[in-house]
């Protein structure tokens, strides 16, 4: 999973297979890329995901409001950039397309999706695989299908009632369609 610009959501799974993402803080709005107000998050990253990884850096660098954060959120921000320039297109342009579904969020969409991000993390690692490959099917289907199959026999025996929650609760997120070419774990 890539841990691209603070989105805290089901690591870049739960609530949208969004913006893979998630280191789970509250970041500023603007983090997708150096402030420049007016700019959605990944605004910066798509226009510039096409040069050399050297002269993003320095784009960056130069850019003003980089240029005005503090040190730390710099350095923060290059290394992202450098985890960003590291994917594959297809990645860079699943995690853009996840950065620009979480940028139309509600702030109570988006602290919903935080919720079940938290919540999806203290499952064992294999319960979260589970969880992330059905979130990764329900998101094939429209709202209707997805209820059904949350409601399932089949769900009811893979899930505990508590996963099944945390599925329901992301199924009503709006969100991402999968990607053409990203495949839905066999389940």
């Amino acid at each position: 999973m890539s841990r691209w610009i603070g989105v805290g959501v089901l690591g870049l799974t739960l609530a949208a297979s969004y913006a893979s993402a998630a280191q789970g803080n509250r970041a500023p709005k603007n983090q997708g890329h150096p402030p420049n107000q007016g700019h959605h998050a990944g605004q910066w990253l798509q226009q510039h995901r096409n040069m050399p990884p050297e002269q993003q850096r320095k784009a960056l660098e130069n850019d003003p409001g980089f240029r005005s954060l503090p040190p730390q959120r710099q350095q923060q921000l290059r290394n992202q950039l450098q985890r960003f320039s590291r994917m594959t297109p297809e990645q860079q342009s699943r995690t853009l397309n996840r950065m620009e579904t979480w940028e139309h969020l509600t702030p109570e969409q988006k602290g919903q999706a935080r919720g079940l991000y938290q919540r999806w993390q203290q499952l064992p690692p294999d319960r979260r695989q589970a969880v992330r490959g059905a979130l990764q099917t329900l998101r094939s289907m429209p709202p209707e299908a997805r209820q059904r199959a949350i409601e399932s026999d089949d769900y009811k025996k893979r899930f505990t009632p508590e996963e099944r929650n945390m599925l329901d609760g992301a199924s009503k997120l709006p969100l991402a369609p999968p990607e053409p070419n990203e495949q839905a774990p066999e389940e």
